[in-house]
């Protein structure tokens, strides 16, 4: 399987999906609007990705002011999605990628044995539409909002 990997100023790749709250999602909607930051994560509830997602939460008033919008991107389903969005008070949306294509488009999948799971991923998408910020792993959320503010 090639990995995507994206470079800063590249097109990013436009979707749409469900969040776990039923609303539709579409990437379009926000080209030229706002700018978008998705966390790719591979577990609802696991340690790592509770770590994560509580960092931007803990952060959400400098992601706010800023004006981005942010999204937690797993294959989980909206039930799943909802318990863990509920129990760590997530003030962002939680986007159902069941068949892991998003994640693949973004270049946010990798083999774990004969199993493909979403590798953690941080994407930022500008208002331009472009790239702005992509890292694998967990980037501080100061390199983030540094990356959209420039």
């Amino acid at each position: 399987m090639s990995e995507t990997t994206f470079k800063i100023g590249d097109k990013a790749p436009s979707f749409a999906l469900k969040a776990h709250n039923g609303k539709p999602f579409d990437m379009v909607d926000y080209f030229g609007k706002q700018p978008v930051v998705l966390i790719f994560y591979p577990g609802d509830m696991t340690p790592g990705c509770t770590i994560q997602l509580c960092n931007i939460r803990d952060d959400w008033s400098k992601f706010e002011q800023a004006g981005i919008t942010v999204f937690g991107v797993n294959h989980a389903d909206a039930d799943s999605h909802g318990k863990f969005a509920t129990k760590y008070n997530f003030p962002f949306p939680l986007l159902i990628d069941t068949d892991k294509k998003v994640s693949k488009k973004y270049g946010a999948i990798k083999k774990l044995f004969s199993a493909t799971v979403i590798k953690r991923t941080v994407a930022a998408v500008g208002l331009d539409g472009t790239i702005k910020f992509y890292r694998h792993g967990m980037p501080k959320d100061t390199e983030i909002l540094k990356s959209i503010n420039k």
